[in-house]
């Protein structure tokens, strides 16, 4: 899917109500942000904005406040059945409780620690107690060019992952002009990611720009060979990207639980792997279609196997074909490494979503590490397509040497896969 939509600076934004729709669904512990790394992405168009004179107001989600509707209380059927379990005269104090603790799980998803937050950083933020109501209403009206208010969550409102259209028209009656900057929920037609252009002039932010551009461009016309290494648990959760990426790479490199889908369909024993039994006459399919088009298509021809699922676990190492019964595949072995790292120093362009094992457990990260390490040593144009790909090489201090990392996991999934996603769609072409 190539998008060519016009962002901040194909549209004069100066005096104008902005509604800028940010990705501020930062990690908090304690009362902490312990990555901001989404708050620093947004800032490039927030000061833009503000350079320019605008009246700049932020909108948001932060976890899933599921418990709410329209600001008001209300508990889901799991707990529902729950109370009606109990003996009628019990049911009343536990319905409060279970209220109340509704309530303070809603505090925890307050956006009003991400307005502090960008306060300190520079960027002067005033709150506002809803979404739609009143204080939103009263806030936007008095906002003076170059300020920025920040809305409450906006999942706090049910009918904004509904896409409700009264939701969004009375989100959008706040502003004159719409900016998506939120690539993380582009994939999700939502009241605040979609709803809203309906009823406003919409263009992006510099983020969604650069995925655009960036990731656009090594899936229309990249610089070869192109390699795309995917990794994750499961060929169902990939198979509309391996089918769009086998008409595009020259070789395609598969590691994670989903490798042993692939084994058992060749005929390999996988112990007690995880498998799709249903998506075996599938992975020969791809399999075949990757020989037809001269896809260079590799599985781990080693891998690190443990009696259980557990992190110390004892583990060794074995070939492909022989892990026994009893064991399960939990990382690509030493072999497996080379062999991908030789395949991704010769590389022009690299696309990489998914670990090659249980990433997060020291014994089962050898692949994801090594694969990191190639990938930022190659040279080549890298994408890494979010989520834990993307965690991984933060974390391995690699970040720097990658040419873009995806803001969005299940977003750059589906833009990998060629699908439309309806958060950047609804924008002006230009």
């Amino acid at each position: 899917m190539t998008y060519n939509k016009k962002s901040v600076e194909d549209i004069d934004v100066a005096g104008k109500k902005v509604l800028v729709r940010c990705d501020f669904n930062v990690p908090v512990k304690d009362g902490v942000i312990t990555d901001d790394k989404r708050i620093v992405g947004a800032m490039k168009t927030i000061e833009y904005l503000v350079a320019q004179g605008a009246k700049v107001i932020l909108c948001s989600h932060m976890g899933r406040p599921h418990n709410v509707l329209d600001e008001k209380l209300k508990l889901d059927k799991k707990e529902i059945k729950k109370i009606e379990a109990l003996p009628a005269e019990e049911q009343e104090a536990a319905k409060a409780a279970a209220l109340e603790k509704g309530a303070k799980d809603i505090t925890k998803l307050s956006l009003g620690i991400v307005a502090d937050d960008l306060t300190k950083k520079g960027i002067p933020v005033t709150l506002a107690a809803d979404v739609i109501g009143p204080d939103a209403q009263a806030k936007a009206a008095a906002l003076k060019d170059g300020e920025v208010m920040l809305l409450e969550n906006v999942r706090f409102h049910a009918a904004e992952e509904k896409n409700d259209p009264e939701f969004a028209k009375a989100l959008a009656s706040l502003a004159e002009i719409y900016v998506n900057d939120a690539f993380g929920t582009a994939h999700r037609a939502h009241g605040s990611t979609a709803g809203v252009a309906d009823y406003l002039p919409a263009v992006c932010g510099y983020l969604i720009q650069k995925e655009i551009d960036v990731m656009g461009k090594a899936l229309d016309d990249p610089k070869r060979p192109f390699v795309a290494i995917l990794g994750g648990a499961k060929v169902s959760d990939k198979i509309g990207v391996i089918n769009n990426l086998i008409e595009k790479v020259d070789t395609l490199i598969i590691g994670g639980g989903m490798a042993y889908t692939f084994f058992r369909a060749l005929g390999n024993p996988i112990g007690t792997s995880i498998c799709e039994d249903d998506k075996l006459e599938l992975a020969l399919e791809l399999l075949a279609k990757a020989k037809d088009k001269g896809v260079n298509f590799l599985l781990p021809v080693d891998n690190v196997i443990a009696r259980e699922y557990k992190e110390d676990a004892t583990f060794m190492r074995i070939y492909s074909d022989s892990i026994p019964d009893g064991w399960m595949g939990l990382d690509i072995g030493e072999k497996t490494q080379e062999l991908y790292s030789k395949s991704i120093a010769g590389a022009g362009t690299v696309v990489w979503n998914g670990p090659m094992g249980v990433s997060e457990w020291d014994n089962f990260a050898g692949g994801t590490r090594a694969v990191a390490k190639a990938v930022a040593e190659s040279g080549a144009i890298s994408i890494i397509g979010g989520g834990d790909s993307a965690a991984a090489v933060e974390q391995l201090g690699y970040a720097d040497k990658m040419t873009h990392i995806s803001t969005g996991g299940g977003a750059s999934l589906e833009f990998l896969e060629g699908l439309e996603l309806p958060g950047i769609a609804c924008l002006l072409d230009k």
